[in-house]
């Protein structure tokens, strides 16, 4: 099976009426996972907000640091900065699917937030199926290399929080995107 196409291009717009929505659930300082070219991290500085984009493509970290975002080239699943002290841990743009194991991802957060952190995810609509694989990044210059990669669906989000030792306090519509938060159980 080839692997799934994430289009860099689409994440480096504008924020809209619903990433803003997505943000109003982050509580506290926010490391925002996979950050890409930066487009949520910027928009949570303005507003504020102590935050840090990390990313694995040093081209987004750039595009996020030239939009006014503090970002890391840095693997989630590498030593971050500030560990255990993160109030929200952002997973925007379906990254719960980092790494291609939701669960391993979920507690590799669980180290990273305070005590009372959350993970604010967005996921796939109901009905989608979970989904595990590879995928690449295109941006407007270059295709990334295939990485492991999940779609992680409203119906599953349940069951891997549970997995990785975390509840669901909230799943919401956010115009045709949909937000979960989780919450340490």
């Amino acid at each position: 099976m080839s692997p799934v196409v994430l289009d860099l291009d689409h994440w480096d717009r504008p924020e809209d009426e619903h990433d803003l929505a997505l943000l109003d659930l982050c509580l506290g300082p926010t490391l925002d996972v996979g950050c890409g070219p930066g487009r949520l991290a910027a928009a949570l500085a303005r507003r504020g907000q102590v935050v840090l984009g990390i990313d694995v493509l040093a081209h987004a970290v750039g595009t996020a640091v030239r939009r006014g975002a503090s970002a890391l080239c840095r693997d989630v699943f590498d030593t971050l900065p500030a560990e255990g002290r993160w109030g929200t841990a952002l997973l925007a743009d379906g990254n719960v699917g980092i790494g291609g194991d939701p669960v391993a991802l979920l507690r590799r957060l669980a180290e990273v937030l305070a005590p009372d952190g959350r993970v604010v995810a967005e996921v796939a609509p109901p009905g989608t199926p979970l989904d595990c694989g590879w995928a690449t990044v295109r941006t407007e210059v270059e295709t990334s290399a295939p990485f492991r990669w999940s779609v992680v669906g409203v119906d599953d989000i349940d069951r891997l929080a549970s997995d990785a030792g975390f509840r669901v306090d909230d799943v919401r519509r956010l115009g045709s995107r949909w937000g979960a938060v989780l919450e340490a159980a």
